[in-house]
């Protein structure tokens, strides 16, 4: 797995996972620590290899500006 994007902004993470469900890629959140502790630390989204240009057309439609300092 890849990671798609880092953040700890919960609700972030939860549009893109459903958004990602939509669209049929499969993602997991890695570090779910910030579960327990609200947003204290931040949590990835993970998605396969094999998936991540699809799953960065998603992301782009929701949050462009967490991965504009990827194309950098």
């Amino acid at each position: 797995m890849v990671e798609l994007l880092r953040s700890d902004n919960p609700v972030l993470i939860s549009a893109m996972l459903a958004a990602l469900a939509d669209a049929e890629i499969d993602a997991v959140v890695f570090d779910g620590i910030a579960d327990i502790y609200g947003a204290a630390f931040p949590q990835r989204l993970m998605v396969l290899e094999e998936d991540l240009t699809r799953a960065r057309r998603v992301a782009l439609d929701i949050c462009p500006e967490f991965l504009e300092a990827d194309r950098a």
